[in-house]
């Protein structure tokens, strides 16, 4: 037994659908721009230039229907609809053909963003973590098992707020799919199981306010809601 020398922290979680067990989150990784129309509202072009990622801390989960404290620091809160892809294996350089192999299930998830911090950030040409990766950024469902609803490779993702459409895409649409991001994120570290990737978000983001309602969908998948307080 270690001897740790403050407290130790719960290990965050999120729930498996079918079963009553707990799936351990170690990282969060989240890939930008990566669907077309969402890259070109973001001002950039949405050739297929290789993905970018970045982190989100695992204990900025929320769970499914919870409430979202607006955040400090902001003005200019974005929600991004995605769905999360959570790892049951890991490794390094993992091939294409092979990246399926890994995957233990699906979520829908919220990539929560201060875009005025952000924007600050890039023009400054500094890092944005702290943009993404704040206090309840990544509120997200319970997970599907493969073993339940198979590859999901197509489909709507769609998000609401207050019952309005503000996103809607197809997964199909991704400029990288799951198994190429999942094998080229392995090229640039060691995955491990436990990981979940956000998968990115279709275009329509747009600023939400205290006591806006969210819904956001994965066919085949539960819907996400939670309410901004």
């Amino acid at each position: 037994m270690s001897n740790f020398a403050i407290p130790t922290w719960d290990t965050p979680s999120l729930p498996v659908a079918g079963t009553d067990a707990e799936f351990p989150v170690r990282r969060i990784y989240c890939v930008g721009r990566n669907y077309a129309a969402h890259a070109r509202e973001m001002g950039h072009d949405p050739d297929r230039e290789p993905p970018f990622f970045f982190a989100k801390p695992s204990d900025a989960l929320v769970p499914n229907g919870g409430d979202v404290p607006y955040p400090v620091a902001t003005k200019n809160l974005h929600p991004e609809i995605e769905m999360v892809v959570a790892l049951k294996s890991g490794g390094k350089d993992i091939p294409v053909e092979k990246a399926n192999d890994y995957i233990y299930g699906y979520g829908v998830g919220l990539d929560l963003t201060r875009r005025d911090m952000q924007g600050v950030a890039k023009d400054m040409g500094r890092p944005w973590d702290l943009s993404k990766g704040f206090d309840q950024s990544a509120p997200t469902t319970r997970l599907h098992p493969v073993s339940e609803v198979g590859l999901i490779e197509s489909g709507t993702i769609s998000l609401t707020v207050n019952g309005e459409m503000r996103q809607k895409g197809d997964l199909a649409d991704m400029i990288w799919n799951v198994p190429e991001t999942i094998a080229y994120l392995s090229s640039l570290i060691e995955l491990k199981s436990g990981d979940l990737i956000f998968t990115g978000t279709p275009d329509g983001v747009a600023a939400i306010e205290r006591g806006d309602v969210l819904i956001g969908h994965v066919d085949g998948l539960d819907d996400l809601t939670i309410t901004v307080v």
